[in-house]
């Protein structure tokens, strides 16, 4: 089966048509994902098409979930919390460090001698 080529243009109007979802713009044109992220990797007007539609895409899921946050929908709020709060505190897990994020020192006073186990 010969390989059939397609023109940046081709690539940039599917993605568009398919939202940024590469899986769906490869099925429209009739070819693999892997030919559609060739493109990406190639050619710069399309990579640069494809995080425009993907940035489209994330504002337009930020703006519905600041919709929910403000219909005062606690799951929203606790996940904006959580993913965008942290520097306040809101985090599920702690990760210790030491001084200016290296590794945590610790000295044993009185332990076992090692050698004695």
């Amino acid at each position: 089966m010969a390989k059939r080529r397609y023109n940046q243009q081709q690539i940039i109007d599917a993605i568009i048509k398919a939202e940024g979802f590469i899986s769906a713009a490869a099925s429209a044109l009739g070819c693999d994902v892997g030919t559609v992220y060739n493109y990406i990797n190639r050619y710069p007007k399309v990579k640069q098409a494809r995080d425009d539609v993907k940035y489209r895409r994330d504002d337009f899921v930020e703006s519905r979930l600041m919709k929910q946050i403000k219909s005062d929908n606690i799951t929203a709020i606790i996940f904006y919390a959580k993913t965008q709060m942290k520097h306040r505190g809101y985090v599920e897990r702690v990760e210790q460090t030491g001084a200016d994020g290296g590794a945590i020192s610790i000295k044993v006073i009185g332990g076992v001698n090692l050698d004695d186990i």
